[in-house]
């Protein structure tokens, strides 16, 4: 779907532009913005590679499982019906740790990985259990004590403050975070009195 839309608006785009004679700003355009798209992926490439190399030493050290077992009284009451010798946890505190560190590529992985698990542990393989939609809304909310990937486009795009973001960042990101946690647990709620009728 997503692709039938993007390419409606670059025909109208290319389209509006033909007929107000402006179909030479597309291809400026066009050739401009291609130039800083690789340029901002090869700084994002060395930022992804210092900081995924960072989340591998600390996962080959025993630092990941060392946070994670921190994390488990957090991850424990949000996700109950995960047994605790399950590999899912593991991975959802690996993916809690990168966004904690504004490490969204970083996390990728981690969140896969935890969704294949929780899909192990689903009764109904034809839908996603109650788990897997918590993890998904828990993780979109991504709590990030520093914001690695903003700092470095704000680097990239020469601010004179990057880090600055930091602060706001952490304060948005709590309050989804947050959010989430309340929808969870009034979903669970709502679910469970649903039950009881």
């Amino acid at each position: 779907m997503l692709n039938y839309l993007w390419g409606g608006f670059i025909l109208i785009g290319i389209l509006t532009a033909a007929f107000t004679g402006n179909l030479h700003n597309v291809t400026t355009g066009v050739i401009e913005q291609s130039k800083e798209a690789v340029s901002t992926c090869i700084v994002m490439l060395g930022v992804l590679s210092m900081w995924t190399g960072f989340m591998n030493i600390a996962e080959k050290s025993g630092l990941l499982d060392k946070l994670t077992q921190k994390l488990m009284p957090i991850l424990h009451p949000l996700f109950p019906k995960i047994p605790k010798e399950s590999k899912a946890l593991k991975h959802i505190g690996s993916n809690v740790a990168a966004n904690l560190l504004g490490l969204g590529w970083a996390s990728t992985p981690a969140g896969l990985y935890a969704m294949e698990e929780l899909d192990r542990l689903n009764g109904h393989k034809e839908s996603a259990s109650d788990m897997m939609c918590d993890f998904m809304i828990f993780n979109m909310s991504s709590l990030q004590i520093i914001s690695v990937n903003m700092i470095a486009y704000r680097s990239q795009y020469n601010s004179a403050n990057p880090s600055e973001i930091i602060g706001a960042g952490l304060f948005a990101t709590l309050i989804s975070t947050l959010a989430s946690v309340l929808f969870i647990f009034t979903r669970r709620a709502l679910v469970k009195r649903g039950r009881n009728k």
